[in-house]
């Protein structure tokens, strides 16, 4: 073999390889791009989670607003009233 026939193998041989990387590198790619795909679903479902979990919370604390507002604001007046009254008691005490 001369120099010109050992420089074209050798070309060759390095192209076949720069192929084969570049096949390598596209099929990494493609994986790469369904598995982003893949996360970006995973995204939108969670943010749609999200969404209605703070839907939820909103409706949750709205029906414990008018809750505290019909039964339990008499009970919470009654305590306060008797924390107030015991509180008197002691400063009466300590009056004397």
């Amino acid at each position: 073999m001369d120099a010109n026939d050992k420089s074209l193998t050798q070309f060759a041989t390095r192209v076949r390889q720069m192929i084969l990387q570049y096949q390598s590198v596209q099929k990494q790619n493609a994986d790469l791009n369904t598995r982003i795909e893949v996360l970006d679903g995973r995204v939108k479902e969670l943010e749609a989670e999200l969404k209605q979990a703070h839907i939820d919370y909103e409706s949750l604390k709205m029906a414990k607003m008018i809750e505290i507002s019909d039964g339990e604001l008499d009970t919470a007046k009654k305590r306060l009233s008797k924390l107030i009254r015991d509180v008197n008691k002691c400063i009466t005490l300590l009056s004397e």
